[in-house]
């Protein structure tokens, strides 16, 4: 519809003009041919009826009513004059005659005028050497579309002494994607030649070729197909060149019983005998290649390729096979495209997915559009490979080609370097073969014929010796079989394409070959294809260098050593990821471990300090033996930086789960006996002394055994938790795997840091159940150590500081435990925060118990005195200890009853004293009013005095104490709590309390 508006439109601003008038503006509408009419494209019946001028560029067609076939031109086109194309050839609708009158078998048919057989057409018949011709010589289609006369025939004279000629029908691609018979036609011509004047080969026969351009196109090729077997003469056997045009041929030629001999097919699907029974080729298969480029992926140690093919059935084959030998192999094709006319989609996604590896499968027509594609994506250099067909030729990057947009220059920049594996086309070895012609006198003879003709612009050069040796083994085979047709009365002038006992013959002749050629040593395998030698030619500053042969039925790979690469070796198959373990730094591993050791130093000082001061009164009032597990538990938790700092750069992996286990051993043992006596301390502390009195008194009597059974318990669980761990899920090496990172520098490199852990297959659960354990406890030590700040006991002289020093662990294990796990993954973080707690936590326990004990034995010198005292009195000491405290307790509480009872007296004399006050008030009430004007007397004082009786009053009997001068009020004497205050105690009591 829019293709006739805008007709319309132009149509519109033409002048009508006559019809037999030309116009500037288009052309005028012309009569169709008698029997036929025109087709007016995008022009509708109403538009037809009413146009009498046509546009420039405007087509038309002729059609022919019923069988009728046009002759002449079928389409014409206005012309920007006016006129419409090729007016001086006329166009008729003529009846056809049959096509069997313009064949003749062993003869020849002229057709006159050429063309289609139609009205008027004159075909004129003559026989082949050794034939006769029976019948008319000429015969005319008629207006009825039938020929006048019968269709003669030529028969075998036997009379005639002459040589008798079998034809070749032949296709040869001289343009196309693989314009192979540029060299090819040449060099079968030649063979024939030679054939034809040998004396020993085919003495009775002359081999003629008859041949057409294909042009390497499957649609060409069937109606050339065609022309040759329903055109006389009959054609003995058929040599195409160009995988797909002799798929075609191969599998049309079984039902004219014809053999097939291709000279330039690779597709591997030729190779399949039950749909190719006939075919044969002196071009190797394509698969041919595969070995080669395997046993190349496996020298060069890749392990991962790409793939690109034209969507052909040889390469699509090609590429079937080849993957299924690769992952033989062990090696993965990761990529794989393909394309129909333009690459450039494919070509990008090679690159989007990084493919360094490449094979590529495509006609030269093609490999020209691919490269230019690959130097605009930059897929070319030194990170990448391309493997390609061997049979182009040597300039093919070099020819100017309309379909691409890349210069020479920019196209030899993407190829360079690329490899391409090629079968042996040309005997490396002077030998003289059936032809008597050595490889390189036939390329000689090839040059001289080929005019001067550029070689490497010259379609087909590399395959025209396998063309030149088909010819030859054709030959050959042909000759084979005189011999064992004769025995059977047959002779090969007998073929026809009815004939299969010559056909089987030629057929056996053939599979049985073997010669010398120009390419080589001529054999078939089982299914007709050629068995050959592969070259390995690297392209190196623009010219192909052979670097090796690979001979596939021995397996053996000939390398010459001289491929070159644009970086220093041959690329990667993908970015190369190296695995770098993570280690810790070896300057802070050394640092804390110097204040590692210098900790242990001081908890073996303050360890040797308190077993030597063993004996001293106030360092016996600490409990020494549980300050000497502290020590020890806090060097074991110092110990544990050292394989804390221990990684892979120090051991093997075989020792490591050892070093896991040391930390985790003397990290939990340490805490354990380090916190674990501080616990038991202060737990002891506030059972007693927040207690009820009844209780309390029970329990005041310490058993230092029973400390330490609590400190041993701790220890159990610990060791008892840590066994089962270790049993049942043993630690072993985990391996952190980091995000890849590009290294500095053009490297084709990748980094991946690893991480050796320390692990478990359950470690969080196992963690988990530790960390609750041991913060419950931590929480505990807390609260007891909050709960008495403020009891003061000589029995533990030491429980505030134990308490502080509680309150700094907790909050270092609280902090370091979660921090650390989530610093897992930075090792130097991680053990800097973990080991700097550690001996954080040691140093600040060991100053906190132990130097204030070696400061107050030094500054006061108790050591001294107590150490002489307990050479005297040896044992007893302690007894004699214990004995005045519990006189002290007896003492005091004996005060508390006597102020207890003073507290009753002055509350009563206060009564005594309100009572006597009140009387003298009601005996002298008219005193006061008298003298109401006298000064008032002033407010009695609290004095002490005043709670004595009046005058004449004796002293309460069971008063045994005067009360002291220094109580001015009984309030003040004691806390509500019953407590003694210091302040309040009379001084002859002091010493009583305090002795």
């Amino acid at each position: 519809m829019a293709l006739s508006f805008i007709l319309s439109l132009l149509l519109g601003s033409f002048s009508l003009a006559p019809a037999s008038r030309n116009t500037t503006a288009g052309c005028a509408i012309i009569r169709p041919p008698r029997d036929g009419g025109i087709r007016y494209r995008g022009l509708t019946q109403e538009q037809i009826r009413s146009v009498q001028v046509l546009p420039v560029d405007y087509e038309i067609e002729y059609i022919c009513r019923g069988n009728r076939v046009i002759v002449g031109p079928k389409v014409r086109k206005c012309l920007p004059d006016g006129t419409w194309t090729d007016l001086n050839q006329r166009s008729k609708c003529l009846l056809p005659c049959a096509r069997v009158w313009t064949s003749l078998e062993n003869g020849r048919v002229t057709v006159h005028p050429p063309g289609p057989a139609v009205e008027g057409t004159i075909l004129h018949y003559s026989c082949l050497e050794g034939f006769i011709l029976v019948g008319r010589n000429s015969t005319q289609c008629t207006k009825l579309g039938k020929w006048d006369s019968p269709k003669p025939v030529c028969h075998y004279d036997r009379h005639y002494t002459g040589k008798k000629k079998l034809y070749i029908g032949a296709l040869f691609p001289m343009s196309g994607g693989w314009p192979g018979g540029q060299a090819c036609l040449p060099a079968a011509q030649m063979a024939l030649d030679l054939v034809n004047k040998r004396t020993d080969i085919l003495p009775d026969y002359e081999l003629e070729l008859i041949y057409y351009d294909s042009m390497c196109d499957p649609g060409e090729a069937t109606k050339l197909l065609y022309d040759l077997l329903y055109t006389e003469p009959i054609k003995i056997v058929l040599m195409p060149g160009c995988s797909s045009v002799s798929t075609l041929v191969a599998e049309a030629a079984r039902m004219w019983n014809l053999i097939v001999l291709s000279y330039g097919s690779s597709s591997p699907a030729l190779s399949n005998r039950q749909r190719f029974p006939t075919f044969f080729r002196t071009h190797p298969s394509a698969t041919l290649h595969n070995p080669t480029r395997v046993q190349l992926f496996q020298k060069w140690k890749w392990t991962k390729i790409a793939t690109i093919q034209q969507t052909t059935e040889v390469f699509t084959s090609t590429l079937d096979d080849l993957e299924q030998r690769v992952k033989e192999a062990g090696i993965e094709i990761s990529v794989r495209q393909s394309f129909l006319t333009d690459p450039a989609v494919a070509v990008k996604n090679l690159k989007r997915q990084d493919a360094r590896i490449i094979v590529g499968l495509f006609y030269e027509t093609e490999a020209r559009k691919v490269f230019c594609e690959v130097y605009k994506e930059k897929l070319y250099g030194k990170k990448y490979v391309w493997f390609l067909i061997g049979w182009y030729a040597d300039n093919w990057f070099k020819i100017k080609d309309p379909s691409i947009n890349c210069t020479v220059e920019q196209m030899t920049e993407a190829v360079e370097g690329h490899v391409t594996t090629e079968i042996v086309m040309l005997n490396p070895e002077t030998v003289r073969g059936a032809s008597n012609l050595t490889s390189q006198e036939f390329l000689a003879q090839l040059m001289s014929k080929l005019g001067g003709k550029n070689p490497e612009e010259t379609g087909g050069f590399q395959e025209a010796p396998l063309a030149y040796d088909a010819v030859w083994a054709l030959a050959l085979a042909l000759n084979k079989t005189v011999g064992p047709l004769k025995a059977k009365g047959r002779r090969l002038e007998d073929f026809n394409y009815n004939n299969k006992d010559i056909t089987a013959e030629i057929y056996r002749a053939l599979n049985t070959s073997s010669f010398e050629g120009v390419s080589g040593h001529v054999v078939f395998d089982a299914q007709g294809s050629r068995m050959a030698w592969t070259l390995i030619e690297q392209l190196q500053g623009g010219s192909y260098k052979k670097i090796g042969y690979f001979d596939m039925t021995k397996g053996n790979l000939s390398w010459y050593g001289n491929d070159r690469w644009i970086g220093s070796d041959p690329p990667a198959d993908q970015t190369v990821v190296i695995q770098k373990f993570r280690y810790l730094s070896q300057k802070l591993f050394v640092s804390v471990s110097v204040f590692a050791g210098l900790g242990i130093l001081m908890g073996i000082v303050c360890l040797t300090f308190n077993i030597y001061n063993s004996n001293v009164r106030y360092i016996q009032n600490s409990q020494p033996y549980l300050n000497n597990m502290t020590a020890v538990g806090c060097m074991m938790a110092l110990a544990a930086v050292f394989p804390l700092g221990i990684d892979g750069l120090h051991v093997r992996n075989s020792q490591f789960p050892v070093v896991c286990q040391f930390r985790l051993w003397l990290l939990g043992l340490g805490f354990s006996l380090a916190y674990g006596s501080m616990f038991t301390k202060i737990w002891w502390v506030h059972t007693v002394f927040t207690k009820k009195d009844e209780k309390k008194d029970k329990r005041k009597h310490l058993e230092p055994w029973k400390l330490y059974a609590t400190v041993g318990v701790l220890l159990v669980i610990d060791i008892l938790s840590l066994m089962i761990w270790q049993i049942v899920d043993p630690l072993h090496i985990t391996v952190e795997k980091f995000t890849k990172e590009a290294p500095k520098g053009d490297v084709d490199q990748l980094i991946e840091p690893l991480l050796q852990h320390c692990s478990s297959e359950k470690m969080n659960t196992w963690l988990g159940v530790v960390y609750g354990y041991k913060g419950l406890l931590l929480l505990l030590g807390i609260f007891l150590a909050y709960e008495t700040k403020s009891v003061s006991t000589e029995k533990i002289n030491d429980h505030r500081a134990v308490g502080m020093a509680i309150y700094n662990v907790s909050v270092l294990c609280m902090i370091t435990a979660p921090v650390t796990m989530i610093l897992s993954s930075k090792q130097d973080a991680s053990f800097a925060f973990a080991s700097l707690a550690i001996i954080f936590s040691v140093y600040i326990t060991l100053v906190v118990l132990f130097v204030p004990k070696m400061r107050r034995l030094i500054t006061r010198g108790e050591w001294q005195s107590d150490q002489q005292e307990t050479m005297k009195t040896g044992s007893s000491t302690n007894n004699n200890d214990e004995e005045k405290s519990r006189q002290l307790e007896r003492e005091n509480k004996e005060l508390q009853k006597i102020i207890q009872e003073k507290e009753e007296r002055v509350s009563e004399l206060r009564n005594q004293l309100s009572e006597r006050q009140a009387l003298r008030s009601r005996k002298r009430p008219t005193t006061s009013n008298q003298n109401h004007s006298s000064p008032s007397l002033p407010a009695p004082q609290n004095d002490p005095r005043s709670l004595l009786p009046p005058p004449g009053y004796p002293l309460p009997a069971s008063d045994k104490h005067s009360l002291p001068p220094t109580f001015s009020n009984s309030s003040t004497l004691y806390q509500p709590d019953g407590k003694i205050n210091r302040n309040n105690c009379h001084p002859g009591r002091l010493q009583l309390l305090y002795k």
